[in-house]
């Protein structure tokens, strides 16, 4: 009887964050040592099933890193990186192609009706809602970099993505855009989540990362910080506690937060159900940025 009245005590708790986000858009950005881990992976998807079932609107923006590295390597091709980004020649591209916006976007989406959900995979071959152009980089000596066919995001069809969410289905987008020569492009999944989030006016952008947020110690997981304004993020960089590491995806959270995004969390995608416990308790499992009053 305990455990049951416990149960019921946290539905009570998910009650009140379940009202207030109800109709809200939440992008949950998937990648990295999330999509490797098959159970994690699944948890995941079912907690986004949840939120659907419950009146919020989750959209999926991913990427397929690992993925497309075997496909490469497989083709007998090398990959390599420059300044973060997969250099993407014209034999990458068909790769990244066929792994990203074909396979797994249509994988996940597959998944996430198989978990009792209703999913809408947005790609090329089907309603493409992400259009750029290639992204300019220089290096230190101010040179521009070559990175192929990399691109950033101008613009997203928000009108196709807010349909589908008001018609109850999760719109599951792969990280890459289109530019107006129709040339297709492989974009970073981070930023491509980021744009999508700040396109919508998301209530939410969810980083799933292999950490379980920013911490004041970046080797003791119980140093974590469950939020922080954005004041106080910049102060944490400022003051060199924010690994090095991390200190790019909190700039990303903070340029979200300044374009209209209303909170950011940065969780651990491997903890179980962590999407939920970040969502829907009072606490959270990971850390939330927020805009400064």
């Amino acid at each position: 009887m305990e455990a049951a009245i416990a149960k019921a005590d946290t539905l009570i708790e998910a009650l009140g964050w379940i009202r207030q986000f109800r109709d809200k858009i939440t992008v949950i950005k998937l990648g990295g040592s999330v999509m490797e881990d098959d159970a994690a992976l699944r948890h995941v998807l079912l907690d986004i099933v949840f939120m659907e079932t419950v009146g919020m609107r989750p959209v999926v923006v991913h990427g397929a890193g690992a993925a497309i590295s075997r496909a490469m390597e497989a083709a007998g091709l090398q990959a390599r990186f420059v300044q973060g980004r997969r250099y993407t020649d014209a034999a990458t591209l068909e790769v990244v192609e066929q792994v990203l916006a074909v396979e797994t976007n249509q994988w996940l989406a597959r998944q996430i009706e198989e978990l009792g959900g209703r999913a809408m995979n947005l790609n090329f071959r089907t309603t493409n809602v992400l259009f750029g152009q290639q992204l300019q980089l220089t290096g230190d000596d101010g040179a521009p970099l070559d990175l192929g066919f990399v691109g950033a995001v101008t613009r997203v069809e928000r009108s196709v993505i807010e349909n589908l969410c008001y018609a109850g289905q999760v719109p599951v987008i792969p990280s890459m855009c289109i530019d107006p020569h129709g040339q297709k492009l492989n974009v970073n999944a981070d930023t491509a989540a980021t744009a999508v989030a700040q396109a919508l006016g998301a209530e939410k952008l969810v980083y799933l990362s292999d950490v379980n947020g920013v911490r004041r110690d970046k080797h003791d997981p119980d140093s974590l910080i469950h939020s922080l304004s954005a004041r106080e993020a910049r102060e944490l960089i400022r003051n060199r506690s924010i690994d090095a590491g991390m200190i790019p995806k909190v700039e990303a959270c903070l340029e979200t937060l300044e374009r209209g995004v209303h909170k950011v969390h940065i969780i651990d995608g491997r903890l179980r159900h962590s999407l939920l416990l970040e969502i829907y308790t009072t606490t959270g499992v990971g850390t939330q940025i927020v805009r400064d009053e």
